[in-house]
């Protein structure tokens, strides 16, 4: 049976890491390994640090983190020795001299809702690092009233209420939920009392709130295609069969919808800028989509992400505020007006799903950062926040008119398709031109896009890019359509060797001519 005497142990003295914690890791590692067994006695602590060279606290330190996580044992005056059952964790710990990870047999699993999730998270095509043209979904945070917002939050974190200090509002503060239903029902037509608003984590969290309460597996969702795909992730996530349903000018085309399944159990709408096209739901439509809503006990989830942006005319008014059913939950968030760093949006519910929805927001998460729900609630009251939206309005509408200016001067290689509203524009390609190879490419020489195939549910109609253009000056504009520009021509002057190449390559049946 090996001792610690047996065992090398060395310190490093000029090592960033504490003696002990050196000397810690060296046992555990030793005790893991097998190389100290189970009942194995170690020396005192006096013998181990002459023997080292180190203090005895130094030993005393490392021996007590031992113990405490239960790989040694000590009984009363007898000496210290390795715990015979050690935590039971460290059967699956590799040893280093075993060189193979140790197991039970015993195969471990998520459960099948967990690899729904795990499924899901893959068409969320989440995007990382510092953002660069065209990166979809960013507002200009740089232009964020930083100073403002600053002297609101420190306000309350100087002298921190008790009610904003502890565990909070579910549904989230009273006050903010109360500015945001006078809000929406100004600028927007919503038709609201503070106590329907539900205050999420942002839209993904409304999403996926609203997809567990409302939808059980197996139900069907009738999905906008193309339509969103973190909405996409929360519905597959839920279990819920995806209907792929088309959009055309006038937005969700309820006919085709209802030819293909009258059974779904909600219909996902982006009806005031349809994401990615960018359509505006008519009226008749709306109506049609409430009617059936009504008829058949389904739900409608108004996915309202950036109607305030719209550059001609005043912001259109919501589709909930036609519903007099109580069918239609309405979502919205200050990710694309302020900034995602917030992680704030909100949910207005019917009044019948306000008690289930604030028990599902609980369970979820308590609540969001009381703080800044307080700082949010005054930016509100005290017209902050309907000035910062006038301002980036004019700011955005005139870096859209960048966009299209700078596109439109490369000799018909792209065009840029304008928009009334939103934060992104669309760049259709030829016929024959694949919009991830494009992407891909493009990301190669300095630009991020999103190729509008992602979205489709179903083949895509057309291929093209999904550029965002809010969160970058007129500068950063022009030198992303030169680069952009720079890696179409690359890609169409690959395709063309390519084709030559193989315009030249003999039958693959036929032998290489020979000339005699």
């Amino acid at each position: 049976m090996r001792s610690v005497s047996s065992v090398q142990l060395a310190v490093d003295a000029s090592s960033p890491t504490p003696l002990h914690r050196q000397l810690y890791g060296q046992l555990r590692e030793a005790i893991l390994g097998r190389r100290i067994r189970p009942g194995a006695r170690l020396p005192s602590t006096r013998m181990l640090a002459a023997e080292i060279g180190v203090s005895r606290n130094t030993i005393l330190n490392a021996y007590e983190q031992l113990f405490a996580e239960g790989y040694l044992d000590a009984r009363g005056g007898s000496a210290t020795r390795v715990a015979e059952c050690l935590p039971c964790d460290v059967m699956c710990v590799r040893g280093r001299q075993e060189g193979e990870l140790r197991l039970t047999g015993v195969t471990r699993r998520p459960s099948s809702r967990g690899a729904m999730f795990s499924a899901a998270h893959r068409t969320c095509c989440s995007e990382e690092g510092p953002p660069r043209p065209f990166r979809t979904g960013l507002p200009d945070v740089g232009e964020f009233p930083s100073r403002i917002w600053a002297g609101l939050v420190a306000r309350y974190w100087r002298r921190p209420s008790r009610a904003l200090s502890g565990y909070g509002f579910s549904a989230g503060y009273p006050p903010l939920r109360k500015a945001i239903s006078d809000y929406l029902r100004e600028s927007r037509g919503v038709c609201c009392e503070p106590g329907q608003v539900i205050v999420v984590a942002g839209s993904q969290q409304g999403l996926d709130l609203t997809a567990r309460v409302l939808l059980d597996p197996g139900d069907t969702v009738w999905m906008e295609d193309p339509g969103y795909l973190g909405a996409r992730s929360a519905f597959a996530a839920a279990g819920a069969r995806l209907q792929p349903v088309p959009v055309d000018q006038e937005g969700l085309d309820i006919t085709a919808a209802a030819e293909t399944d009258q059974t779904a159990r909600m219909a996902y709408v982006t009806p005031s800028h349809q994401y990615p096209l960018g359509a505006l739901m008519s009226l008749p439509r709306r109506l049609r989509l409430l009617d059936w809503a009504r008829r058949t006990g389904a739900w409608i989830l108004e996915d309202d992400y950036d109607s305030e942006f719209r550059y001609t005319g005043r912001p259109l008014a919501a589709l909930q505020g036609l519903d007099t059913e109580g069918c239609v939950v309405y979502l919205g968030t200050f990710s694309k007006v302020l900034s995602p760093a917030l992680r704030l949006g909100y949910l207005v519910v019917p009044p019948a799903l306000v008690d289930v929805f604030t028990a599902a927001r609980e369970v979820a998460g308590e609540h969001a950062p009381m703080m800044e729900q307080a700082a949010l609630a005054d930016f509100i009251a005290d017209g902050h926040f309907a000035r910062h939206i006038r301002r980036m309005r004019m700011i955005y509408a005139e870096r859209q008119a960048a966009l299209i200016k700078a596109s439109s001067g490369f000799d018909g290689l792209f065009e840029v398709e304008p928009r009334p509203a939103g934060m992104h524009a669309t760049l259709w390609l030829g016929t024959g031109m694949d919009d991830q190879e494009t992407s891909r490419r493009a990301a190669e020489g300095g630009v991020d896009t999103r190729p509008m195939s992602i979205f489709w549910l179903r083949p895509p109609d057309r291929h093209g890019l999904l550029l965002g253009y809010a969160a970058f000056t007129p500068a950063e504009i022009r030198e992303g359509v030169k680069k952009l520009s720079a890696a179409l021509r690359g890609l169409g002057r690959s395709r063309r060797r390519s084709a030559v190449t193989s315009s030249r390559r003999p039958p693959s049946n036929s032998s290489p001519r020979r000339d005699l």
